[in-house]
């Protein structure tokens, strides 16, 4: 009788029998061996901006060769690309990528970096960590856009290949994440703090939902905890929540509750602070000591750049980042 099998990746913690399929349906139990079905396999190939990921404070300007597969551990109502994020392996056109080809693609269009994106990369944590060892050897930064549901030990040994990381901190409080996406808050902490510690660029992304996570206090509590764990340089990315999947009956986020969040995050402490998905001065970067804009923003595209060698041009102070 074949053994069962318990997936040590995230911490829904899967016990798999015989040919059982874990919830992120990307991994299956074959006679006691655990199997990856999304190895080699993206469903989701594209050269974006960096800025799209939204990275603001590494290589600006640059381009990431992007990539996902199905699936993902978590099952939020509002996520914006579960066509391919809730969907089985076998329900998606993929192409055939292995790891080398995607390191050759990376090269041939020219990025200066790879980014593990879209879906949820934990769920093709193999075929991540075996490609970016190879980005590594040739010069080519990797980086990952992940909701943070992840075990210490593996994102530890992913850590030594990564070079930055932006992690969507959905909301602070537990009852979100249970009813709004299936999970639980403190696995996500707990990874952020590891990210830190093993000197990955950080920065995180905060989707602000009409009635959902927008309370003011909780924000504050937030951006609390980022600063007293990770410091005040650790950009957050406020982003502007549009109704989608199973939350289409919540309108989108008004500017002015995204303006609050960032002049509560800009009041505790943290240094760089961003509004997304909708145009606005929030989308620029800014001196921490002198005021005057060093990087001007329209959606994707950079209009000016004021750093010179990672400091800001006017005062000479140095900006928190990873600039070339």
């Amino acid at each position: 009788m074949a053994k069962t099998v318990q997936c040590e990746l995230c911490p829904n913690g899967c016990v798999l029998d015989k040919d059982e399929v874990s919830r992120c349906r990307t991994r299956k139990n074959k006679d006691g061996v655990l199997y990856s079905l999304v190895y080699g396999k993206p469903c989701a190939v594209h050269v974006d901006p960096i800025e799209k990921k939204p990275f603001f404070h590494f290589l600006p300007g640059t381009t990431a060769f992007s990539i996902a597969t199905a699936g993902c551990v978590l099952s939020c109502k509002f996520c914006q690309n579960w066509q391919i994020s809730q969907a089985r392996p076998e329900d998606t056109d993929t192409y055939d990528l292995p790891p080398d080809k995607v390191v050759l693609n990376a090269q041939f269009y020219e990025s200066k970096s790879i980014a593990y994106t879209y879906t949820e990369p934990t769920v093709f944590y193999e075929y991540m960590y075996d490609t970016a060892i190879i980005a590594r050897k040739k010069g080519i930064r990797n980086t990952m856009h992940s909701c943070g549901y992840i075990k210490e030990k593996p994102l530890r040994k992913l850590s030594k290949y990564m070079d930055a990381a932006d992690i969507d901190l959905k909301a602070f409080t537990e009852d979100f994440y249970a009813r709004i996406c299936s999970g639980s808050l403190k696995p996500v902490l707990e990874s952020l703090v590891v990210l830190k510690d093993e000197g990955v660029w950080l920065e995180i992304t905060n989707l602000v939902i009409p009635t959902l996570n927008d309370d003011t206090k909780k924000i504050k509590e937030m951006c609390r905890w980022i600063q007293k764990n990770l410091g005040p340089d650790v950009p957050i990315h406020f982003s502007r929540f549009v109704p989608h999947y199973k939350l289409t009956n919540l309108p989108p986020t008004p500017l002015a509750t995204l303006t609050d969040a960032r002049n509560t995050a800009m009041d505790v402490g943290l240094r760089y602070v961003y509004i997304g998905n909708i145009r606005h001065e929030g989308e620029s970067t800014y001196c921490p000591k002198c005021k005057k804009m060093l990087i001007e923003r329209a959606g994707y595209v950079i209009k000016q750049n004021n750093m010179s060698n990672g400091k800001c041009r006017f005062c000479n102070v140095s900006i928190a980042g990873v600039w070339s």
